[in-house]
């Protein structure tokens, strides 16, 4: 039998990508299935070069919707099974996707965004964070961890395989391009080691004996015939949602006590938002940091005090406003000011966020 991926603990110095492989298999993930898309090949590469010292599983399929619905027929079979993508493939996973929602599958699917919109860079952006949380045609009922760090990376996609198999609802990892090539320091481990019992895996379908007589029947379906019927589903998938998101949602935060303005925002950026509010603070600026861990669900009791705080957002993303448009819908009726620092597609500094705080308090 082959031994365990990673034994105790290491310091490694690695690029995201590569991250992501190593952490998938700390976490169980038995299969991978996906199709090649810049920035996130080298998940592919790096699974196919481990997975087989492992026994562990490779498909390459002939497209992104292909990828995310055989990641749908690992998960159905019983294994714990994921996707990578990006852009344009992102795109195309929200079908299978909406499907996993739909029938409360527990898929994992790491995004490395790019930039966009259609095939735009190849590079970074934060331009995904509409699609991957609200995506498909359906209520949005999945859950979406935003990473900032390699470390992060590490650890919450050994968290998103637990999530998506304790809730079943879709779990997404959403990096980008920045991260998916740059190399970091991060230590690597084997959840045991840490406390962290992962959730096993189960067969969905094809269980041993005979449905309503020796087990209750199972029912996934995504087709419905009447209205009522699927107004019944969205209503339950809506309310389990609702009640275990105090139990998902996370969030960082620092300075917000006797600050005057918050800045805001997620994954990389927040990297130059820390770095620029402790310049600030340090400078004599009452400035707050509030950074979102969960896009989906966001941590709306701690966001919602960080407005009554502070009174006025300054929410910086590499995008036009996604993030923001989750924080207004989030912070209806507040009447916290918004103010931007979009920049879609492009990295943002902390000297860029230094700047505009400047700028804005004088």
């Amino acid at each position: 039998m082959p031994g365990k991926p990673i034994e105790g603990e290491k310091r490694v110095f690695m690029t995201g990508n590569e991250v992501v492989a190593w952490a998938a298999l700390a976490a169980g993930a038995e299969i991978m299935y996906g199709y090649p898309i810049t920035p996130q090949n080298e998940i592919m590469h790096y699974w196919t070069r481990l997975a087989p010292k492992f026994g562990r599983e490779f498909l390459q399929t002939e497209d992104e919707l292909s990828a995310g619905f055989t990641t749908i027929g690992g998960v159905l079979a019983g294994k714990k099974a994921f996707t990578a993508t990006a852009g344009p493939g992102n795109t195309l996973m929200q079908e299978p996707m909406s499907m996993a929602e739909a029938m409360r599958l527990p898929t994992v699917v790491v995004i490395q965004q790019r930039g966009g919109p259609s095939t735009g860079t190849v590079i970074y952006s934060q331009q995904e964070v509409t699609m991957t949380t609200l995506g498909g045609n359906g209520e949005g009922m999945r859950i979406v961890y935003s990473t900032a760090t390699h470390q992060e990376l590490f650890d919450y996609t050994i968290k998103a395989f637990n999530t998506a198999w304790k809730y079943r609802f879709p779990t997404f990892i959403l990096g980008d391009g920045y991260q998916a090539k740059a190399r970091e320091p991060l230590t690597i481990y084997d959840p045991e080691l840490r406390g962290i019992t992962m959730v096993p895996a189960e067969p969905l379908v094809g269980k041993p004996g005979v449905p309503g007589v020796d087990r209750p029947p199972v029912h996934l379906r995504n087709t419905y015939n009447v209205e009522e019927e699927l107004y019944e589903l969205v209503g339950s998938l809506v309310r389990d949602f609702e009640r275990i998101a105090p139990e998902v949602a996370e969030y960082e935060a620092f300075g917000l006590d006797d600050a005057v303005l918050a800045v805001v925002s997620h994954g990389v950026v927040s990297r130059a938002c820390k770095a620029a509010v402790k310049e600030l603070r340090e400078a004599g600026y009452k400035v707050g940091y509030f950074r979102p861990v969960t896009l989906r669900p966001l941590a709306v009791p701690a966001l919602q005090e960080a407005a009554q705080k502070a009174g006025r957002f300054l929410v910086v993303e590499s995008a036009q406003g996604q993030l923001a448009r989750l924080l207004k819908d989030a912070l209806y009726g507040s009447t916290a000011e918004m103010l931007p620092l979009y920049k879609p597609g492009m990295g943002i500094t902390a000297e860029d966020v230094v700047a505009r705080v400047k700028e804005i308090l004088g």
